[in-house]
């Protein structure tokens, strides 16, 4: 806590004193250009990944970087993208896992939250990942495993997402556009989804029009993001 407090303190005279006037402007209301839907987990931070700056991003974080499906559950998630896409225009819609994700490995390992019987009914809402993952990668174990889950668990996200009305309205009009990306904790990179071969690659060798997806309901023609994956270390 006595670092906090001296972060604070520190924000305070030698952050906002010195850039006093854009604090002031940020006070009459926000104007984000996206929504970031990312997990709770410390170490990933939207603004310093995106280096954006206070206002440009508004932001929805849980355990797992889920989004449940319109009507499946009446916590904050529905309302957070709610307000987003309807009130302040959002946009884009990014949706960010990232490599060992913690959340991930316990729906992978349910034992593993035997003491957590909260979380273990929260990723109740990735069921859907589970099942892909057991049906369609059971030749896989360990991190390779559990970097095709965090793979297939985002893509899942943004099919979720479009069941919310808000989001499937602005999407018919083309008037919003998802994002499905990874973050790389070891490598600091971002792998996107890519609409051209409907594979992950490194954000920053796509074309933008290919790193980003209105729809991912058919990515899975090709056996989800085993192909993909293994272009995308090398």
């Amino acid at each position: 806590m006595d670092q906090l407090l001296t972060g604070l303190h520190q924000f305070h005279t030698d952050i906002f004193q010195h850039e006093r006037s854009f604090f002031e402007s940020l006070a009459s209301g926000q104007h984000p250009s996206a929504l970031f839907i990312g997990c709770s987990d410390s170490r990933v931070d939207p603004s310093i990944i995106t280096q954006a700056r206070l206002g440009e991003l508004f932001v929805l974080r849980n355990a797992g970087n889920i989004v449940p499906c319109h009507g499946a559950s009446n916590g904050g998630e529905p309302a957070t993208i709610e307000y987003a896409v309807t009130a302040l225009g959002v946009k884009d819609i990014i949706i960010c896992g990232h490599s060992g994700c913690g959340a991930i490995q316990a729906m992978l390992e349910p034992h593993r939250m035997d003491k957590l019987p909260l979380v273990r009914g929260w990723l109740n809402h990735a069921d859907a990942t589970r099942q892909i993952v057991a049906e369609n990668y059971s030749q896989y174990s360990g991190e390779e495993l559990l970097e095709i889950a965090v793979r297939e668990h985002v893509l899942v996200q943004i099919e979720n997402l479009q069941t919310h009305p808000s989001v499937a309205t602005k999407l018919q009009r083309g008037d919003l556009t998802l994002h499905a990306w990874i973050y790389g904790m070891n490598t600091g990179e971002i792998l996107a989804y890519s609409t051209k071969d409907g594979g992950f690659a490194s954000l920053t060798n796509l074309d933008p029009r290919e790193g980003s997806k209105r729809s991912v309901a058919n990515h899975r023609e090709s056996k989800g993001t085993k192909s993909s994956k293994k272009k995308s270390r090398a």
